[in-house]
């Protein structure tokens, strides 16, 4: 395995919980994990259902010895194999409301994790949590894996270094239609947790797809926030969290964001989208299209900037973040592929007793993690109270 300091001559090994039959984003997770060749996964819980969990194990390759009934059989087990043999890391691709006691036991057995998004189930997980990180130095990600695009850490680092100039507006979007009907009365497994308080939390499309577009935002720029003002509604009749939802976010720097986004838009599939004013010039980036980024500056002809690792104008991290050629479309699974790549290089880090720098990591980490929980708290909060304004800065944002 090639390492960017050559301490570790092995792949990571992975375990996954969650991901069973029928699921979506246990099976992403486990493509994008070993996509460059640096990790294997040997072990799972892959399903709450012990029957379930063994008949899942075949389809990942995970020998029976190593496919456990639940998550706290897997730690328990793997932290008593040998050094040479037991795991590095878990991965979470679980419902929200159990992504905290698997993390949890994850990182009380000395263990890495990489946890789906929304991180938990509410802010005082989180911030449980991110205690339990600090004190065991474990590497930690959240996989907000649409920062792992090359495009949008080209952006974040042409708006860092000034290109835009001051960033004083930011509209950041997630329109999908999958929930236009209550889908979740059928037998549809991914609707049904997720419109479930009692799994999803406090908001629905809001915590499932509004934090995306926080975290895009936050990464992009770098503003911190300030306080938000946000309204939530259900439309669908009889559903119980929110279907859409519109947020104004005021920064600290006095620019404002606004967050949208809707499951019940005719039509939209994954139709994420930020756009980016600032005092130089202004961008524009579509997840369905994220090969191209248009760059616009008044009196001057519009700029597409494609993914190309050869090009002049691409930043380093851009280039960092290409696996391909130009022309050679890059997408959904390379961009959560980096999530994993540049969490590796930290888990490699700690394996040799080096340092990394927990809460800069180009990869979303625990304190974004946390920052979600509390933007899902206080737009609900507001919502709540009609619009109020509320204060948005966690203080373990990351700066």
């Amino acid at each position: 395995m090639e390492t960017t300091n050559g301490s570790l001559n092995r792949k990571l090994r992975m375990a996954l919980v969650g991901g069973g039959q029928g699921s979506f984003i246990g099976r992403v997770h486990a493509t994008a994990a070993v996509l460059d060749n640096r990790a294997a996964l040997v072990a799972g819980a892959l399903s709450s259902d012990p029957a379930r969990a063994k008949a899942s194990a075949p389809a990942y390759d995970i020998a029976e010895d190593r496919a456990y009934t639940s998550f706290d059989e897997l730690c328990k087990k793997e932290a008593a194999l040998s050094a040479d043999k037991r795991i590095d890391f878990v991965t979470v691709a679980t419902p929200n409301h159990t992504h905290f006691a698997v993390a949890k036991a994850a990182l009380s057995a000395g263990f890495n994790v990489i946890c789906d998004k929304p991180m938990t189930f509410d802010l005082v997980q989180a911030e449980e949590l991110l205690t339990l990180v600090e004190k065991s130095g474990a590497v930690f990600a959240v996989s907000h894996n649409y920062t792992g695009y090359p495009l949008v850490r080209q952006a974040r680092e042409m708006i860092l270094a000034g290109e835009l100039g001051e960033i004083q507006a930011v509209r950041s979007n997630y329109i999908q239609g999958w929930l236009r009907t209550r889908l979740e009365e059928s037998d549809q497994k991914q609707a049904a947790w997720r419109t479930d308080p009692s799994k999803s939390g406090a908001a629905g499309c809001f915590g499932d797809i509004g934090t995306h577009a926080y975290n895009l935002a936050r990464f992009m720029t770098g503003l911190l926030p300030d306080k938000v003002s946000c309204h939530l509604k259900a439309f669908e009749q009889g559903r119980l969290l929110d279907d859409y939802g519109h947020a104004i976010i005021r920064m600290e720097n006095g620019g404002l964001c606004t967050v949208t986004a809707s499951q019940i838009s005719h039509g939209r599939e994954n139709d994420l989208f930020i756009e980016i004013d600032g005092t130089k010039g202004a961008l524009s980036w579509r997840q369905e299209n994220p090969n191209e980024m248009i760059v616009r500056q008044n009196g001057k002809p519009h700029s597409i900037y494609t993914r190309d690792p050869n090009a002049p104008y691409m930043t380093g991290s851009g280039k960092a973040a290409c696996r391909l050629p130009s022309g050679h479309p890059e997408a959904f699974f390379e961009a959560f592929a980096n999530v994993y790549r540049f969490a590796y290089d930290d888990m490699v880090k700690r394996d040799a007793g080096q340092s990394f720098d927990r809460q800069n990591s180009i990869y979303p980490n625990i304190y974004d993690g946390v920052e979600g929980m509390y933007f899902i708290q206080q737009c609900v909060a507001s919502s709540a109270h009609d619009g109020a304004w509320l204060p948005l800065k966690h203080p373990a944002a990351r700066r």
